[in-house]
């Protein structure tokens, strides 16, 4: 597992977070910014995949 991945799930984690304190306060904004920090680590940790699958078939 690299960086790319570990920081990739967290980000994916927090944003999850902020996109239900967001629905259960009922601020949309907020619910908006997780959803977005949450697509944004999936996206990391894809890259994160990628690398990784790529550095294994190189060896």
């Amino acid at each position: 597992m690299n960086k790319n991945q570990v920081k990739g799930h967290a980000n994916e984690a927090k944003g999850k977070v902020k996109e239900v304190a967001g629905k259960v306060t009922g601020d949309k904004r907020m619910e908006y910014k997780g959803k977005a920090e949450k697509h944004g680590g999936k996206a990391e940790a894809k890259y994160g995949d990628l690398k990784n699958d790529t550095k294994k078939a190189t060896k």
